[in-house]
């Protein structure tokens, strides 16, 4: 071993696998520190007071610095926990260890770019290098077809060519030994307490129980691919809400670094050729390649993807219905299909893609309310938040992000029908609509006094009258964008 000693800041990038600052921390015979400091500000609250990381993803979290912490020990080492801000508890632990170096997996968004730097600077006051490395997207920004400035603002234009002229880069090795960490005291996970929130019930209903971790994302993957061979369908099912293997459900994971997108890349190329190479294993890179492409728009734009503007600086007068934005947080909105998703959320920290498209449609174009309480909504609750891809998405459906076409909205009834169409979804999450047929509980609002008696459930008394009329309110939303634009 050297006389180097490395600190590994570990922040969203929970994992040993395919972790580039460990590796070359081993390259280089150094006595490794894995750290991860809770950062007490990521437990405030978001600008229109929702609990930053709600329970769901202080659980969800907690559990994964759990696991990491595991695998750390197994291969000789462990993880040093601290709370607090850790652009002042590195600088300690740097004095205390003797720390010549700190490593760590670069953020592109302001709040952590703002941490970066004010650790910087005091790392420099001590003579401490300080390097980062690039590890949260498929494809390496060094391997990119153009520099970061000039990234197309339409993601088929990225795709393209990305796809023909950059390569992913083969994953890092998974360290199988490391050197045991000097005497200090580890310190210990934070108690839900401490954080401010509240130890997670999840419902019963609850289709997959996410775990957090490296190790779980780890088995989820391998249910998915191998185990139940639900790959080879993924382009097919993926747009599904109800059940736990219409789509991958990774993102967790991969939101907080359990998962590497490039370890899934090659988890899918393993399969392409012992199993099947088709549109489904391709359409699953696809999606990842969505994920890279928010990042690097975050990486191009900055702030301007959490302006109310958006990335387009599009001057649309939203309101801030604080009772309406009530009515859709809770699923009272009269609209099944926005009802059973935003229920799912409440109760679980999680919706489908398909279900979060259709909620955000419907607050926006329906609605007409600020987006970015939508976004911290989801930032609050959802445990796959990921920073670029939910204010990336928030700003597409909002219509102030990339996309070319202009006032977009979903026609919610005919997604309802299209992806849900004996209602078997909309049942789980709404019991009170669970005795209407599968052709009319989409519409509760059109059954007659007999039906509605028949069927027990009383419009405007114990299911919602819709708080809005469909066409109308579309029609008036889009008057006013199309205001903004000219």
């Amino acid at each position: 071993m050297s006389n180097k000693t490395i600190l590994i800041w570990y922040r969203n990038d929970l994992r040993i696998h395919d972790h580039e600052a460990l590796s070359q921390a081993i390259q280089e015979k150094a006595l490794i520190i894995p750290f991860y400091c809770f950062d007490t500000r990521q437990f405030q609250n978001t600008s229109f007071g929702f609990s930053k990381t709600g329970n769901f993803r202080g659980n969800f979290l907690m559990e994964s610095i759990d696991n990491l912490k595991q695998s750390l020990h197994k291969i000789g080492s462990n993880l040093i926990i601290r709370k607090g801000y850790p652009e002042n508890i590195i600088p300690q632990l740097v004095k205390e260890l003797s720390i010549d170096t700190v490593y760590f997996h670069q953020e592109v968004t302001a709040e952590e770019i703002k941490i970066e730097k004010a650790l910087q600077q005091k790392l420099s006051s001590l003579g401490v290098k300080f390097q980062g490395f690039w590890g949260s997207t498929l494809y390496h920004w060094d391997n990119l077809p153009f520099k970061v400035d000039q990234i197309p603002e339409l993601f088929t234009n990225f795709r393209k060519k990305v796809e023909k002229y950059s390569t992913v880069n083969p994953t890092f090795p998974t360290p199988q030994k490391l050197p045991k960490l000097p005497e200090i005291d580890l310190g210990k996970i934070p108690s839900f307490e401490e954080l401010g929130l509240r130890e997670t019930i999840f419902d019963t209903r609850i289709v997959l129980n996410f775990k957090g971790g490296e190790t779980e994302g780890i088995k989820r993957l391998n249910n998915y691919f191998w185990d139940n061979n639900c790959l080879k369908n993924y382009k097919e099912t993926r747009n599904g809400m109800l059940g736990i293997d219409y789509s991958s459900k990774l993102s967790p994971w991969l939101a907080n670094g359990c998962l590497s997108p490039r370890y899934i890349y090659e988890e899918v190329q393993k399969y392409e050729e012992e199993r099947v190479k088709n549109d489904s294993t391709y359409w699953l890179i696809f999606e990842l390649l969505w994920r890279d492409y928010f990042r690097f728009i975050c990486a191009k734009h900055g702030n301007k993807i959490f302006y109310k503007s958006g990335l387009q600086g599009l001057e649309i007068p939203w309101k801030e219905d604080s009772e309406r934005f009530r009515l859709w947080q809770e699923g009272k909105t009269g609209y099944p299909l926005v009802d059973a998703n935003m229920r799912e959320l409440s109760a679980t920290g999680f919706m489908s893609n398909r279900g979060r498209q259709n909620v955000a449609s419907f607050l926006t174009k329906n609605l007409g309310i600020n987006w970015i309480m939508g976004a911290e909504w989801f930032e609050s609750l959802l445990i796959d938040y990921d920073v670029c891809s939910n204010y990336g998405n928030w700003n597409y459906t909002a219509g102030v992000g990339n996309d070319a076409r202009g006032f977009r909205y979903f026609n919610i009834t005919k997604q309802s029908k299209d992806y849900d169409p004996k209602g078997d979804y909309l049942k789980h999450w709404l019991p009170e609509l669970k005795a209407i047929p599968g052709d009319k509980i989409h519409e509760p609002w059109r059954l007659s006094p007999e039906e509605q008696k028949r069927y027990n459930v009383i419009i405007g008394v114990n299911y919602p009258r819709p708080i809005v009329d469909f066409f109308t309110s579309v029609k008036a939303k889009e008057k006013v964008y199309n205001q903004a634009c000219s």
